[in-house]
């Protein structure tokens, strides 16, 4: 599983998924605190659709740490002010970049998570597309 598709399930799945992840890590391993969790700011790069051109929109306040396990080095980055999940974050990266036996475990339950973000997603839109007006079938007087 590629890192980008493992933290969007993280981010946005259930929080204690990472937290069980990450605190497996630190109860088996040594983690050395990198960079402290802290604040940052992010240029947000957009494509404009018509003539194709990147240009940035604005900046995003994250929250980033890093750590290292096993000789590894792991970052977690999330939009807003979370510092917990972004450690949670680096630590689950870590474990994945040094290729620990506890991972091995993690893709089916991250694959598992995904499926439920995708049902809840799909249930929220169906909700949302019962309200939708049909224009083409109105009377119109």
């Amino acid at each position: 599983m590629k890192r980008r598709q493992r933290t969007e399930i993280l981010v946005e799945g259930s929080r204690e998924l990472a937290a069980r992840m990450a605190q497996a890590i630190t109860d088996r391993y040594e983690v050395k605190l990198v960079e402290q969790p802290s604040q940052g700011l992010v240029m947000v790069k957009v494509r404009e659709t018509a003539k194709r051109s990147l240009f940035y929109l604005g900046e995003v306040l994250v929250s980033e740490c890093k750590v290292q396990v096993e000789g590894s080095m792991g970052i977690g980055v999330v939009k807003g002010h979370d510092h917990e999940l972004a450690y949670q974050l680096a630590l689950i990266d870590a474990a994945y970049q040094a290729g620990l036996q506890e991972t091995l475990a993690w893709d089916q339950t991250l694959l598992d998570e995904e499926a439920r973000i995708a049902a809840t997603r799909s249930q929220a839109f169906a909700e949302i597309a019962k309200t939708k007006v049909d224009f083409e079938t109105m009377d119109v007087d």
